[in-house]
């Protein structure tokens, strides 16, 4: 039997929704795999108006047949994970045999937060806007080769040599550098292995348990966090995250070969967003920005911070497409853009008095970007909840026809609404 395997990612700079509908595809899956990021994701999913805000813990897990799978290319904080599996439990989910963790997952320290905080606060107005949960110091760890990982867990002696080698290091910057509160290895080595006893079930080698699902021919979904535009090589650097969440993220993480993923399904919502610093040409200071803010609901679930708002901008979209892979669509959050007169994309810019149709990689080229525009006539007609394409108003049609046109991607899916079940699907990429 051929297995089946499809990457859910998004788009743009996180917050597409990527969550929703990676629960909703899951109905028909049986494997559910996050490869990326931390606890700095934040994935919220509405069923029968029960909100549950998940952060590490695969969108899968409220599918009863699903199988949770967290990869190696995921940092762990060990505390929050245990918080969201009994936040889980509270909720009436059983998951004691559906939930499994990389042995290679690095191990997120109280150090690791309290350096990304002091360095924030020493960047002053030129912070980037991190979610100040460690999970930039320990990628740097991870690839300085100094990483406390989950395995470390199983080897009392091990640990506490390398915990004292690398919190002496992360106390020296902490104490000498920033001139902040160090931390004491003997509470830190404790707190582990009492978060890692109860888990440890849980800590397999997650790359050979995959193979093996595929080999049996299983379906496996998985699922990225934040955003293409956030990814550390491809995104608008320096304002981006530490980790690589476009599909070559996937690949490292769980050492699959390229080949063997189907389909790509790319999130884009309907217009777009952003958390933190960063460049942002559609960015929308007005009246407007505010409207799409308030209907959108467009506050952080991992912060609660405010997002900025402001016109869907095709130019980083068209990299992302290319850069995944993407061969579906999925366009979410339609429904905030109804009762508008005019809506506009973003289709090329214009940079030192040259129109351009390409995203730069760095900040400091792509502040400089003024964007273009094309303008679509709005629709009065509420889309909220709607379930099949033909519902949609003309206007709001067009709008997706140009979206497939510009980037030469059949949309999908549509999203018209927070619930589970408000999905417009005109391909299953998962049927």
């Amino acid at each position: 039997m051929s297995s089946k395997l499809c990457l859910v990612t998004g788009l743009q700079w996180g917050d597409e929704g990527k969550g929703a509908i990676v629960d909703f595809l899951a109905d028909d899956g049986e494997v559910v795999v996050r490869f990326q990021g931390g606890h700095n994701a934040g994935h919220t999913l509405i069923i029968n108006g029960e909100k549950t805000v998940l952060h590490l813990i695969p969108s899968g897990i409220l599918r009863k047949q699903v199988e949770c799978i967290i990869s190696g290319g995921v940092v762990i904080s060990l505390p929050d994970l245990q918080k969201e599996i009994d936040q889980l439990k509270q909720s009436n989910v059983s998951f004691d045999d559906r939930l499994y963790i990389s042995l290679n997952c690095p191990i997120i320290l109280s150090t690791h937060k309290a350096l990304d905080l002091a360095r924030e606060k020493a960047k002053g107005k030129n912070a980037i806007g991190t979610t100040g949960r460690g999970i930039g110091p320990a990628y740097e760890d991870k690839i300085g080769r100094r990483a406390i990982k989950l395995s470390d867990t199983f080897d009392d002696g091990k640990l506490l040599v390398k915990l004292e080698e690398l919190m002496d290091w992360h106390n020296f910057q902490l104490r000498d550098y920033f001139k902040s509160e160090t931390f004491d290895v003997s509470r830190e080595f404790d707190a582990i292995l009492n978060y890692a006893e109860p888990l440890k079930t849980r800590f397999v080698d997650t790359n050979q348990r995959l193979l093996k699902h595929i080999n049996d021919g299983k379906k496996v979904l998985f699922e990225g966090a934040q955003g293409s535009m956030l990814d550390i090589d491809l995104g608008s650097y320096p304002y981006v995250t530490s980790s690589n969440t476009t599909i070559a993220g996937l690949l490292s993480s769980t050492g699959l070969n390229p080949k063997i993923i189907n389909d790509v399904v790319g999130i884009l919502k309907a217009y777009t967003t952003r958390v933190g610093g960063g460049p942002f040409p559609s960015e929308l200071n007005d009246d407007i920005g505010a409207f799409l803010a308030k209907k959108g609901a467009e506050f952080g679930s991992t912060t609660g911070r405010a997002r900025r708002c402001g016109w869907l901008d095709l130019v980083p979209i068209k990299a992302a497409v290319m850069a995944n892979a993407v061969n579906h669509l999925c366009l979410t959050k339609i429904d905030v853009l109804d009762g508008m007169d005019e809506i506009k994309i973003c289709t090329g810019y214009r940079l030192h008095g040259e129109i351009i149709d390409y995203a730069p990689t760095h900040s400091d080229v792509y502040m400089y970007c003024e964007p273009i525009y094309e303008s679509f006539l709005g629709w009065s007609e509420s889309t909220v909840g709607l379930t099949e394409y033909d519902q949609l108003p003309d206007n709001a049609k067009a709008y997706v026809d140009f979206i497939e046109s510009y980037l030469s991607v059949q949309v999908s899916m549509v999203s018209t609404g927070p619930e589970r079940e408000a999905v417009i699907v005109k391909n299953n990429p998962f049927k």
